[in-house]
């Protein structure tokens, strides 16, 4: 029976990944190549950036999710074949493979559960306009929709019903005041330069509006600054910064 140092040897001499079978059955299916570790690099980039954002960001156009959830469906079923064998280098396997779908099972999770914690708080303001629906994902939508038909519902049975018909509406904007709260846009976010903008350095223009005077700041690559994320949402979706 080997022991630990010799199973830890055979995995070191013959290094796999264990999301390369992922790149080729998805490949297989006409989907194009979509390299495992490159969707995990988006996916924690774009679960940083949702954490540290005060406003919705647009749902991934390029498939990501879908990709990630095929990923982990495939390795699932890879764990529940390669579960009873009694092999020790196959179990080692086994639980490295296991960890790191739990690992992408996590980014998920904590992705969703923040977009839906932020629907949850300014529902009408993402629902508002069609540019607002269009951060949303298709089940996003329909799930923002009921949530807020529900609320409604609730609202009028406790006490919008015993109010005159002309102050039921949850979305009145009369006297250019609007009832439709939305995240604060001015809010502090740490940001840090990618690269890729119109600086000298390639670093992102940032517009920095200060309390005596507003100055352009150039961001180089890899510097963290401070803004607030109304100056600094456009170079995030140039690709130009990234949040932390």
């Amino acid at each position: 029976m080997e022991d630990i140092a010799d199973i830890l040897a055979d995995v070191s001499r013959d290094p796999q990944d264990p999301f390369t079978e992922y790149d080729v059955q998805y490949a297989n299916a006409g989907r194009g190549l979509h390299p495992g570790q490159e969707d995990l690099q988006a996916l924690t980039r774009a679960w940083v950036n949702e954490r540290a954002c005060p406003e919705l960001l647009p749902w991934p156009k390029d498939g990501l999710i879908d990709r990630v959830t095929a990923l982990i469906k495939i390795q699932i079923s890879k764990v529940e074949e390669m579960t009873g064998d009694m092999d020790p280098k196959t179990n080692f396997g086994l639980i490295i493979i296991q960890t790191e779908v739990e690992r992408w099972k996590f980014l998920v999770r904590s992705y969703l559960r923040c977009r839906i914690s932020k629907i949850d708080k300014h529902t009408l303001h993402y629902l508002s306009t069609p540019a607002m629906q269009d951060k949303m994902s298709e089940m996003e939508t329909a799930y923002a929709t009921r949530h807020q038909q529900l609320l409604h519902n609730h609202y009028l049975s406790s006490f919008l019903g015993g109010f005159p018909q002309g102050l039921q509406n949850l979305n009145d904007t009369a006297g250019d005041t609007t009832m439709i709260g939305g995240p604060d846009e001015d809010s502090a976010v740490f940001a840090r330069g990618l690269g890729g903008g119109d600086g000298e350095d390639g670093g992102a223009i940032v517009l920095g509006r200060g309390r005596d005077q507003d100055q352009e700041v150039e961001v180089a690559r890899g510097e963290v600054v401070v803004a607030r994320w109304s100056d600094v949402r456009e170079h995030l979706e140039k690709g130009e910064i990234e949040l932390v």
